[in-house]
């Protein structure tokens, strides 16, 4: 951006003043981290899907229980849907889970479904990337401030191009795979994504969204709490870890396994599936 009106005298002033956060979680409830704990130690893998490279895998997580996205052979980024498995009007709001929680997620951040619900959907309940943090560029992982790369985009950028193996259609063939809608009725359920193991932030300067490789290493994986029914699709990135594009079929790519886990019985002692929010909409109509 190159600024047409010079800086008016009082500009530094305006620029000083301190900022206040918009959302503040102090009244927030906390997720309980104690219990996801104690159920940990219990945990019994009882499924396991792939999804493989430059393609995604559908997964079913009933509430109370816990999935693992793990790497398993090279460095790869992934990109996360979840719905409601009851409902797929309730889908992930990452919108509003940057609004609460910041542009990276890790360790006790929760994943929040849309309007008018607004609940948790999952908690995430271990992160071995949590050593990472922000590095000098800015940079951090498991971000929900990119959308997810799609052919719209990618059409509108090379000037035509036509590429079907964006992470936005491997996952609407993965929706409509897991519940037998058509392409067409799948795709406006797809919506944007945790990008999982991604590396991102925005450049210091012009404010532009980046990617780099990302850290992640095989033996690494991101762990979450179901909080209800959910069904759930994630993308192995046609970029690969991300380090030059992500629309490619040269970037070299690898499979994502997601892996379901069941607590022992009574281990989940004191959770309560979230209810919706309890905002009152027939007050304001």
């Amino acid at each position: 951006m190159h600024p047409e009106n010079i800086l008016p005298n009082d500009g530094e002033a305006r620029r000083s003043v301190v900022p206040v956060i918009c959302y503040p979680v102090d009244t927030l409830p906390p997720a309980p981290m104690e219990i996801y704990a104690r159920a940990r130690k219990t945990l019994s893998p009882i499924a396991e899907v792939t999804a493989a490279p430059r393609d995604a895998a559908h997964f079913r997580v009933p509430a109370g229980h816990f999935f693992r996205i793990h790497s398993v052979e090279g460095p790869q980024v992934g990109d996360l849907n979840l719905w409601n498995a009851n409902d797929l009007s309730e889908r992930f709001y990452s919108g509003k889970t940057r609004a609460l929680h910041g542009t990276h997620l890790s360790t006790g951040d929760r994943m929040w479904s849309c309007l008018p619900f607004l609940r948790p959907m999952a908690t995430i309940t271990h992160d071995t990337l949590d050593w990472y943090g922000f590095d000098a560029f800015g940079g951090s992982v498991h971000d929900v401030i990119g959308t997810r790369c799609d052919p719209y985009t990618h059409n509108l950028l090379s000037h035509g191009g036509q590429y079907h193996h964006c992470c936005h259609s491997n996952l609407t063939r993965s929706l409509a795979d897991a519940t037998g809608l058509s392409l067409r009725e799948a795709e406006p359920h797809v919506h944007d994504v945790l990008n999982v193991f991604m590396c991102t932030g925005f450049t210091r300067d012009t404010g532009q969204y980046f990617m780099k490789a990302s850290p992640v290493r095989p033996g690494d994986y991101l762990e979450f709490f179901a909080e209800i029914d959910l069904v759930g699709a994630l993308s192995a990135c046609p970029g690969g870890d991300c380090s030059s594009e992500h629309s490619s079929d040269s970037a070299a790519c690898h499979p994502l396994r997601i892996e379901i886990l069941k607590p022992a019985d009574g281990a989940l002692a004191g959770w309560q599936p979230p209810a919706v929010n309890g905002y009152n909409r027939s007050h304001g109509r």
